[in-house]
């Protein structure tokens, strides 16, 4: 029995829903949570097209979870989830899920869920959001990433023993795409991380792929182009595209 099937046995087992229901019926599924969920104070929040996604502080997401009162929901690449994820996380990729069998399509509409990723933000948020459209009304962010929880030594699972490389690539593009999204994507894979661009048109991604070396095509998409080339290519100057 790991240790969060032990707290759920002694857990409170009642949920505070937050104030926001978007129609769903909640008795479509189950809440597989145990521990008591307390309705959160306000966070900062980010938009996703239509809706704005909550992030919440590492701390706070840890004492959830420590409480087995939220489902966490890894919404990086099979690859990476395999590599490493948090204890007891689904994996359900954004933005929209998996396409047969997704697990959060089981859940209540108003379990609370916490989506996380290391981009820090966008995968999560496009995840949480699509999960706001389709009804679920407890839907938040992990602030920071999953690379935080794991340097605090949290609790984590491997499914796969696999190397993890971490690259950094700076670029530059025109401001009046600011706010828009820049994706990197290892076609072999089909890793991706993602990234806002800022107001300047600067935009900054930090990968994190798994057994994939600097001599990897990856593909750049920005809303000026797509263009290919090898991670040491990339991360060897400023990318103007």
């Amino acid at each position: 029995m790991n240790r969060r099937t032990v707290l759920s046995a002694v857990g409170t087992a009642s949920i505070s829903a937050v104030a926001g229901c978007f129609g769903s019926d909640s008795s479509d599924g189950e809440n597989p949570t145990s521990g008591e969920f307390e309705e959160p104070d306000e966070y900062e929040t980010e938009s996703f097209g239509e809706r704005s996604v909550p992030f919440v502080p590492l701390e706070t997401v840890y004492d959830w979870w420590n409480e087995d009162a939220v489902q966490l929901v890894d919404a990086r690449t099979e690859p990476q989830y395999n590599e490493a994820h948090i204890d007891g996380a689904v994996f359900s990729p954004a933005p929209d899920g998996l396409e047969a069998d997704d697990p959060v399509a089981a859940w209540s509409t108003e379990t609370p869920i916490v989506t996380y990723c290391v981009c820090p933000i966008a995968q999560a948020g496009q995840r949480g959001a699509t999960l706001l459209e389709e009804g679920y009304t407890n839907v938040y962010g992990l602030a920071g990433g999953f690379n935080p929880w794991r340097e605090n030594g949290y609790a984590t699972e491997s499914n796969v023993d696999a190397e993890l490389t971490s690259y950094e690539i700076r670029g530059q593009t025109d401001s009046v795409h600011a706010g828009e999204t820049v994706l990197v994507r290892e076609p072999e894979t089909g890793q991706r991380e993602a990234s806002r661009i800022g107001d300047d048109g600067r935009y900054e991604l930090s990968l994190h792929f798994v057994d994939t070396p600097t001599d990897a095509v990856v593909e750049l998409k920005t809303p000026e182009e797509t263009r290919k080339g090898s991670l040491e290519e990339f991360t060897d100057d400023v990318v103007r595209a």
